[in-house]
């Protein structure tokens, strides 16, 4: 379902990731680890095509990195979730509006989007809280509606970057169970994390990362 070959990203400062080959399978999960800095959050925006690479292709369901025009990058987006570790919801809209939002950029009916919001925030607990602004929630709450966000156009595969890197360690597991629980659902998850020990006792597979080179798959 994703494929990099021979993928190369290199930026003027000289950091960058290079000679990247490996594949994730549909309904997969798989951790990419590696310290700070090591490019990881670089390959979550390969996939993502928020970048595109200096070398090499990557291939995600049927979108290929060199042939993908720009015009062509927000179908790629529909069927791919991101979760980043800062949230990134819009503070003057509510739990509910920042869930819609991607539904209505891509022009699904109003019906439809109500029950998939709703759908999407009882999945992760919030059913309760749509109606809240984001500055009302803890960052668990809002490390939730971002996930929900992220599941609601249904996507073949999530993104999380860093998801747990601003939470406690409680609350860290917990995210990470609601991502489990979303791949037991048949969505594939990509997940980027520097802690190790938070995925260490879990059965994913791991891809780990250093000085921008895969080191192990």
């Amino acid at each position: 379902m994703i494929y990099f070959y021979n993928v190369s990203k290199e930026f003027g400062r000289g950091a960058g990731v290079y000679d990247l080959n490996f594949n994730i399978h549909k309904g997969e999960f798989v951790c990419i680890v590696g310290p700070s800095g090591a490019g990881k959050s670089t390959i979550l925006k390969l996939i993502y095509m928020d970048e595109k690479p200096t070398d090499g292709k990557v291939v995600v369901d049927n979108f290929d990195s060199s042939m993908l025009q720009k015009d062509g990058i927000p179908y790629l987006r529909r069927r791919v979730g991101m979760i980043f570790q800062d949230f990134q919801l819009l503070r003057d809209r509510n739990v509910y509006d920042n869930v819609a939002l991607a539904l209505r950029v891509m022009r699904v009916r109003r019906k439809k989007i109500k029950k998939r919001v709703l759908q999407a925030l009882n999945s992760v607990g919030l059913g309760h809280r749509a109606q809240y602004y984001p500055q009302e929630l803890s960052g668990g709450e809002q490390q939730r509606v971002s996930v929900a966000r992220a599941i609601v156009k249904e996507p073949i595969v999530l993104l999380a970057d860093e998801p747990t890197g601003n939470l406690d360690p409680q609350v860290a597991r917990e995210i990470l169970a609601l991502l489990r629980r979303i791949n037991e659902q048949g969505t594939a998850v990509v997940m980027a994390t520097h802690n190790y020990n938070l995925i260490k006792n879990t059965p994913y597979r791991r891809i780990r990362i250093e000085e921008g080179r895969v080191v192990d798959t």
